[in-house]
């Protein structure tokens, strides 16, 4: 791009749980996908981090919004909101010359056409100009630094917030693929669900967050164990508060359904895979992004369970945002990969 171009270069990852924009090879914004709106007027008040802060302790006249829901958008008008005050965030930080932009952001490889136009639509009336698509796991594997046009295949199982991305890839295609909507976001409310029913606590959505990452287990036996967490919160029955430690052992136990569904999950996408991919993934091993790769134990339980080795990303939370930068920066190379 020259100097005096009118045209910014942006990718982004537009998660379930969190949005990453990419400009000129740095992220420029990693935030919660959160915007925060003045019921009254239906202005936005704060997006990111700081709609992040308001949420759960919202006022009448407030109303904090996720915009994105198992992967897609849930409510437009938030996200095309969400979309903007992030970009105007990141131009904010960047000096950014002119809001006219090319954009490659990434979306589940299992969104119907009408899904995939409720991003298109959000992302040009945020700004977007040229609005290219690029499905996660493609994205995930050029993040990963696959060579996703030789004619060997890999397997990528993505995970987010909202949906669990599997996809096998070979010569720049998705050869099989399947698409779930049980990701973090179930393993979230598997633990609010445990804590009211198991120890008659209330806790909020941020809470049960802080758990699964601080004592979040796939596995019951771990070489290096968390200590316990301690949970504060109201009595369900008495709204007096109760102190709570959590193991986990506990927690392990609490998502087992839900891990169990990407375990089948899995298995299916090989059941689909043609013998000679099949060979080079057993070769490779398979390659875990997302946020949902940081679970402990994970790896070794799915290795375990299917006798391929998994391999977790570099930087499994970056995956895709540094996928959708490469295909952005190389869009006349990758031009066959994007919608």
């Amino acid at each position: 791009m020259g100097l005096f171009s009118f045209t910014k270069e942006i990718a982004i990852d537009l998660g379930t749980a969190n949005t990453i924009i990419i400009h000129n090879d740095k992220i420029v914004i990693d935030e919660p996908s959160m915007v925060a709106i003045e019921v009254r007027t239906g202005k936005m008040i704060a997006v990111g981090n700081e709609a992040q802060q308001m949420y759960g302790r919202e006022n009448e006249n407030i109303r904090v919004v996720r915009p994105l829901r198992q992967g897609v958008i849930a409510d437009f008008n938030a996200a095309e909101m969400m979309i903007r005050g992030l970009i105007n965030k990141a131009s904010t930080k960047n000096r950014w010359f002119n809001p006219s932009m090319r954009m490659v952001v990434g979306i589940p490889s299992g969104s119907t056409e009408v899904e995939i136009r409720a991003v298109r639509d959000s992302s040009e009336h945020a700004g977007g100009r040229d609005v290219y698509m690029l499905y996660e796991p493609m994205a995930a594997a050029l993040g990963i630094g696959i060579d996703v046009v030789a004619p060997e295949g890999n397997m990528i199982v993505d995970i987010g917030g909202g949906t669990t991305e599997i996809a096998v890839i070979s010569l720049g295609g998705i050869v099989s693929n399947k698409s779930i909507q049980i990701a973090g976001d179930d393993l979230t409310n598997d633990i609010q669900e445990h804590m009211r029913r198991v120890h008659n606590v209330r806790v909020g959505e941020r809470t049960a967050e802080n758990i699964k990452k601080n004592v979040g287990s796939a596995l019951t036996d771990l070489e290096n164990p968390p200590a316990d967490y301690i949970v504060h919160g109201p009595n369900v029955m008495t709204s007096l508060p109760m102190e709570v430690p959590v193991s986990y052992q506990e927690i392990s136990h609490c998502i087992e359904k839900s891990i169990t569904k990407i375990e089948t999950a899995v298995l299916a996408a090989l059941e689909q895979t043609p013998p000679e991919l099949y060979a080079d993934i057993v070769k490779n091993g398979i390659y875990l992004a997302g946020g949902g790769a940081l679970l402990r134990g994970f790896d070794k339980r799915l290795t375990d369970k299917i006798g391929i080795q998994f391999h977790i990303a570099e930087d499994p939370l970056l995956a895709v945002a540094k996928g959708t930068g490469v295909a952005l920066k190389n869009i006349n190379n990758f031009s066959f990969l994007i919608r």
